[in-house]
């Protein structure tokens, strides 16, 4: 049986989300470049419980979305 998991503020504690966070990020350096400094605002900001992180995901999407048309 595959566990559901929930990353909603409301479902998880700031050291999850901390752990979340922070295993994604080494996943994704592993063949991309570093978050942004925009990308880690809005990921610390989930951490803290200030941000969902679905709305920081659409966020980071955007942000880039904007730079690859600038």
């Amino acid at each position: 049986m595959v566990k559901s998991y929930s990353y909603k503020i409301a479902d998880t504690t700031k050291v999850q989300r901390e752990k979340y966070v922070n295993d994604a990020i080494s996943i994704s350096v592993l063949d991309a470049p570093e978050p942004s400094p925009e990308a880690k605002q809005l990921m610390r900001d989930y951490v803290d419980g200030k941000r969902e992180l679905a709305d920081a995901r659409r966020a980071i999407i955007e942000h880039y979305r904007e730079a690859s048309n600038a």
